[in-house]
């Protein structure tokens, strides 16, 4: 096993995933695994082993490094995974030492958004670019932020919170407990509450056969479905949802300047017919003057970005 081999592994509330990835970014074996994450922390952290030990089954001789996307909040620095609500199983818990202890390697921990972010700025969408911007779409909104090449923490480890920053004070509240997050406005979830919405309101839709015919069951991903298929509420919902989107990427522009701005999440495809608005839109509605020159592109990594920002993060 040459020493330009990375494990990335990513841990979710009901998954471990974990994968070799080499120094070009590119990933060979897989494995997943269940994550038990309401039993011990020994349990957890078994878990995430038995995912490394598939993929590495003659150990970490000759690996450069493991790197770890986990659950926040965190603290990379230590890689100590503090109280994260979707893995109750850690508190305050020394993840990298526990791993280290089996795998005598560099182990780096970080949260999927970062990792994910890093991945893309070395090896996919940005890659050539010092400063980006990274977003996923999905269940909620998550972010990451690179400057010069290196994944920008703040003070506390807890920078990147892009998710969470409002765009309307009156909007709903979000589950972070602030009113009018990009994450409760713009996130998968959002997109098919706000279909819901419109459905019991007397709307007419494609979405209410695609859904089974209970427009309580449509979600972000009926509603992309409905769109493929020209469905007009469809279209609609996307096209305020995009505006929005557009709005808050023009205030990270004005706050952080990237050099690239990178969109990637489950619930990216939704937002890949309207990367074109996005681009016209949000030039018109920064300050900054040069915010055209500033690309809109779709991630490299998919599913696998966890996998692939865990390899980052050691590479």
């Amino acid at each position: 096993m040459k020493n330009d081999l990375f494990v990335g592994v990513d841990v979710g509330g009901t998954k471990v995933a974990a994968g070799l990835v080499n120094s070009e970014g590119e990933i060979s074996t897989q494995a997943r695994v269940a994550m038990t994450s309401n039993s011990s922390a020994q349990r957890g952290l078994e878990s995430v082993l038995s995912a490394i030990s598939h993929v590495i089954p003659q150990g970490a001789a000759g690996l450069a490094g493991i790197g770890i996307c986990a659950p926040g909040p965190l603290d990379p620095q230590t890689g100590v995974i503090i109280n994260p609500p979707n893995v109750p199983c850690w508190r305050n818990f020394p993840l990298a030492s526990a791993v280290q202890k089996l795998h005598p390697v560099p182990i780096k921990v970080d949260n999927d958004a970062n990792a994910a972010a890093l991945a893309e700025a070395r090896w996919g969408a940005a890659r050539g670019y010092n400063n980006v911007f990274y977003v996923t779409m999905g269940t909620g909104i998550g972010t990451g932020i690179v400057f010069d090449a290196k994944i920008y923490h703040g003070r506390t480890g807890s920078a990147g919170e892009g998710g969470h920053v409002s765009v309307d004070y009156r909007g709903p509240i979000c589950n972070c407990g602030k009113p009018g997050c990009i994450e409760g406005l713009a996130s998968g979830t959002a997109i098919g509450q706000r279909a819901q919405k419109e459905i019991a309101a007397g709307a007419t839709s494609s979405m209410v056969q695609l859904a089974g015919g209970d427009p309580a069951a449509v979600t972000g991903l009926t509603v992309g479905k409905a769109l493929e298929q020209g469905d007009e509420l469809a279209r609609k919902i996307m096209t305020e949802t995009s505006e929005i989107v557009a709005l808050w990427l023009s205030n990270i522009v004005d706050l952080l300047d990237p050099e690239v701005i990178v969109i990637g999440g489950g619930a990216a495809g939704l937002y890949k017919p309207f990367f074109g608005t996005l681009r016209e839109r949000m030039p018109e509605l920064a300050v900054n003057p040069r915010a055209q020159e500033i690309p809109i592109v779709p991630a490299r990594y998919g599913a696998d970005s966890g996998i692939a920002g865990g390899a980052a993060l050691c590479a």
